[in-house]
């Protein structure tokens, strides 16, 4: 017997978040969907600056085999938080040959933007997964992208245990119109592969150096441009080999001293001693007007405090998105 009711269109893993501009100036969400295994939690009372929504998935990480695909659209003038609510967890896989993928693919309006700062993602050991982003930025929109990795689980001895971890990174310019193209401004692909290993070369986890944390900072657009010329000014005034620092060195650590520093003179020493006591490691180059940041450390929490500090020091993440687009990097 045929059922009267229409095919259902659904599939699993399938996510759609919709988000627009609302009369009264804040952003709303005006397509909210998803399917098994993928979870969207958004707060009843939502906040003003931003809307926001958690991605998370049932049991709390995805089994091996499982397929998660979320289409993102940020209307004109609207803004996105993107979030977690703890470590996206990668269980293992029955073999190789069984991939567990999460797909996002986002388009972000004139003069929208989108903020997505998660909890790291952990794979435990044996997994295998893939992990493809795509952002698509109109005139004007920005983008706040944090794409992490950890080791696995610390305390069951798991040390870049999985089988393979593959991250890519698109940052896409929207053509203006039906006559150009759209243009590639970064494409960031990060693969760790146990098995994929030359004979001359250290295997996965003598590569990684001790690091227990890796990860990457995208930023582009109007509302990131005070954050990224922070990351670079800061970059720049990173300690370089053989350089030292002539200014009466007999002085440098007296009261007298400290009291001449600005206040911004004075994190960034508290920050730079920070870096070298937890051997936190980070780069910060401009790429096609995004600004890229790459850094690591040899624990989560170290990560952590870094990059939840960088970001809560310059103070325009805060401002532009409220303070929840922060909160999976409070320590």
């Amino acid at each position: 017997m045929n059922s009267p009711f229409p095919k259902s269109s659904s599939a699993d893993g399938k996510g759609c978040i919709v988000v627009r501009r609302l009369p009264s100036g804040v952003s709303g969400l005006e397509t909210f969907e998803y399917q098994y295994p993928l979870k969207l939690v958004t707060p009843k009372r939502p906040p003003q600056t931003s809307a926001l929504v958690y991605l998370l998935s049932y049991g709390g990480g995805l089994v091996g085999g499982d397929q998660v695909n979320l289409t993102i659209e940020v209307k004109t003038g609207a803004r996105l938080s993107l979030a977690t609510q703890g470590h996206t967890k990668i269980f293992k896989s029955a073999s190789p040959d069984i991939v567990t993928r999460q797909t996002m693919r986002v388009n972000i309006a004139t003069n929208a933007a989108i903020c997505l700062l998660p909890d790291p993602v952990q794979p435990f050991a044996h997994s295998v997964y893939e992990q493809i982003q795509i952002f698509r930025l109109a005139h004007n929109a920005s983008l706040c992208l944090l794409d992490w990795v950890t080791e696995g689980r610390t305390a069951l001895g798991e040390h870049w245990s999985f089988v393979k971890w593959v991250g890519r990174n698109e940052v896409w310019r929207m053509a203006d119109d039906q006559a150009t193209q759209d243009r590639l401004l970064v494409r960031d692909v990060a693969i760790l592969d146990s098995k994929s290993v030359h004979p001359h070369l250290p295997a996965l986890r003598e590569s990684m150096n001790g690091l227990s944390i890796f990860g990457t900072l995208i930023l582009r657009g109007p509302l990131m441009k005070s954050v990224g010329e922070f990351f670079l000014a800061e970059f720049g005034a990173l300690p370089r080999l053989g350089a030292r620092d002539w200014r009466n060195d007999d002085a440098k650590d007296s009261k007298e001293s400290d009291d001449r520093l600005s206040p911004l003179d004075k994190w960034r020493a508290e920050r730079l001693q920070g870096e070298k006591d937890s051997k936190v490691l980070w780069s910060a180059a401009s790429v096609r007007g995004c600004v890229v940041v790459k850094f690591g450390a040899p624990t989560v929490e170290a990560g952590r405090l870094w990059i939840g500090s960088m970001l809560t020091q310059e103070g325009s993440i805060a401002h532009n998105f409220g303070e929840q687009a922060l909160m999976c990097l409070r320590w």
